[in-house]
């Protein structure tokens, strides 16, 4: 008959189990970085695109490149003199820009409403004319109004616009933004404002463009509101909380959870990564951030 095992012999082997045990972990950890580096293959659940602002150091054809090799179908946030560059690649233009006067004067506001008729009236048959649906556009600042106020405004503002958006099959998408960090006195600050908006505004030509980084900063209970609020929600952007950072375990959300509720909509738009990258290897941290909404 064996003798048992002394308290020290077990103690042993218990530490030579946990070595080998952390030493596979370890050795599995290492698996999602050699596979970053080649070609995956997307699920196609989720149409990915980037915004091009966040990789300024590069041109927009090396970016056009790099996002074709990833597997990204769209970049967010370009105009009509970039718009042959993106077809070059066979890319979207899933979120337009250009009309806008900026973040802060918008439809809240009338004295800007000459303005952004002008714009917009031009831009829209120009995205049409493209091939392409969603043109961005912004409450404005508050400046002292009320709610009331914001939305009777930008109902006076949208309303002619929505005519010829109508007209050319072109979605008016205003983003939601945090008024806490980024944009202070930004009025449209919460989904319920926007929602409200929508529903006063009564057309499938507005939507709602929702930014997951602004709305965890200014409401939180993102899987939630999107689920409520989905059928007024045209666009997806996301970013790192807090930070505007990397999208991965570094920030507080967890992005696959996030990506499976958007796919559980039934959602078929794009969700487009507008992170700014802090590690060295940019495009290493955007095809990680793709990959982790991937889902």
């Amino acid at each position: 008959m064996a003798s048992h095992p002394n308290r020290r012999t077990v103690i042993k082997n218990i530490l030579a189990g946990t070595a080998a045990a952390g030493a596979a972990g370890a050795l599995s950890s290492f698996v999602p970085e050699v596979k970053e580096a080649e070609e995956v293959a997307l699920k196609n659940n989720i149409n990915h695109s980037v915004c091009r602002w966040c990789y300024k150091e590069l041109s927009l054809d090396e970016l056009c490149a790099a996002a074709k090799n990833i597997g990204i179908k769209g970049i967010d946030l370009v105009g009509p003199k970039e718009w042959p560059t993106l077809k070059k690649y066979g890319l979207d233009s899933p979120m337009c820009n250009g009309a806008e006067i900026n973040l802060t004067d918008g439809f809240n506001d009338p004295q800007y409403h000459a303005t952004l008729l002008k714009n917009y009236s031009e831009m829209i048959p120009l995205v049409a004319k493209a091939g392409y649906k969603n043109l961005i556009c912004f409450s404005g600042n508050r400046r002292g109004k009320d709610d009331e106020t914001g939305w009777a405004n930008c109902v006076k503002g949208l309303t002619p616009l929505l005519e010829v958006a109508a007209k050319h099959k072109v979605v008016l998408v205003m983003e939601l933004l945090n008024s806490k960090i980024n944009h202070k006195d930004y009025q449209c600050d919460r989904t319920a404002w926007g929602v409200t908006l929508a529903k006063k505004l009564g057309s499938e030509n507005f939507k709602l463009l929702f930014d997951i980084y602004h709305m965890q900063i200014d409401e939180g209970d993102i899987i939630r509101n999107i689920t409520d609020n989905h059928a007024y929600i045209a666009h997806y952007h996301t970013g790192g909380v807090p930070g505007r950072n990397e999208i991965d375990d570094t920030q507080e959300l967890y992005y696959p959870a996030v990506m499976r509720a958007i796919k559980a909509t039934g959602f078929k738009g794009y969700v487009a990564q507008e992170f700014v990258p802090k590690q060295a290897d940019k495009l290493a941290s955007l095809r990680k951030a793709i990959q982790i909404c991937d889902v």
